[in-house]
Parts: C-alpha cells; structure tokens; sequence
C-alpha cells in the first residue's frame, strides 16, 4: 500500500482516538483545522461528536463547500456525528450538512446518552464479527440505489458506503479493533 496522508476533521470531537488508530497503521495522520490542509490529504475522517456543533463551526469556517469539493475524488469516513454530517437528508430537520452521501439518517436513533452499548456486527467483507460502540447514535432510515448496506443492527443499517464515501453509526476509534479504519483506507487507495 502506497504511503498515505489522512486527515480528521479537528473542531470537535473524538479526534486524538482516530490519529492515534491511524498512526497504529503506519499512516501519517493530520489534524485538521483550516482549509488548505485538505490539499495534502488523501481522505478525511469526519469524527463522532456534536453533529451540531462541528456542522456550525464547519460553516464558520468553510469547511461546507471544502469538503463538497473535496468528496469529488477523495474519500471520506464519518463516525456517528460524522455520519449525520455527510447525510443528505436529517429525519425532522429542513437542512443536512454536507448533502454528499445519499442517505436520510436519525440522530440519536438508539436513545440518549444513558442507552450507550457495545455490540458486535457482522460486516459485509470481514469475516470476524466487528466491536461497535454505539453513543447516542444515528442509524439509516433511507438509502438511495447507490448506497451498499455494509451492516445492521436491530435491523437498522448502521454502515454503508457511496462510492469513496464511508459512514457508520458507531465508534470504531473506541474499539482496539481496525478493520473498519482498514475498509476506509483501502477507498483512499482506490483509483
């Protein structure tokens, strides 16, 4: 695999646990705070968090139009309020974030923060079971005819993937499991 340079978004959020993870890989790993980072990146990882928050400070900063432009060759992973941001569609909600993944998605699907779990999932092309960490997660209501349901769980798709666009309800980054960050990198690499 050639040498790869991934970013994650750093306005807020489980930042320093996805570096960390990409780092284990032999991946240099950024953080990322302003715009012109984006140039040296061969994808970006979008945090779990406050999808609110991190939406509002991506506006601020004009990380919106950035990262539209920025999706249309390379490739990008959201973590639960990563998922939310790359959504077109918000359940309740007149404007989603980016609009870039053809997915309509629910926030805080499986409850508030007190309905925390961990399970494992089955995972479309990995054959061991997968530890998900789910914390006041989204799940998948509706997807478009080119989305690829990569895993459920209480019959709610929680993983899919668009083209170089990954999404996934739970948090990998809290897990000291990899194959997850393993299927986005390999979208990284993908011509």
């Amino acid at each position: 695999m050639k040498s790869l340079t991934i970013g994650v978004l750093a306005l807020q959020g489980a930042v320093s646990e996805h570096l960390a993870q990409l780092q284990q890989l032999g991946v240099t790993a950024i953080a990322v705070k302003q715009i012109a980072q984006l140039a040296q990146l061969d994808g970006i990882i979008l945090p779990g968090g406050e999808s609110t928050a991190i939406g509002k400070l991506m506006r601020n900063y004009g990380f919106i139009e950035a990262l539209q432009q920025f999706a249309t060759n390379k490739a990008i992973f959201g973590t639960c309020a990563g998922m939310i941001l790359l959504a077109k569609q918000l359940v309740g909600e007149e404007q989603a974030h980016l609009q870039l993944m053809d997915i309509e998605v629910q926030r805080n699907a499986f409850g508030r923060q007190v309905d925390s779990f961990q399970t494992e999932l089955h995972v479309k092309g990995i054959e061991q079971l997968v530890p998900a960490v789910f914390i006041r997660a989204p799940y998948i209501v509706k997807v478009g005819e080119r989305v690829d349901i990569l895993a459920s769980y209480a019959e709610h798709p929680v993983l899919a993937r668009q083209g170089k666009l990954l999404a996934c309800s739970f948090h990998p980054e809290l897990t000291s499991d990899l194959s997850i960050l393993k299927l986005f990198l390999q979208e990284c690499v993908a011509k």
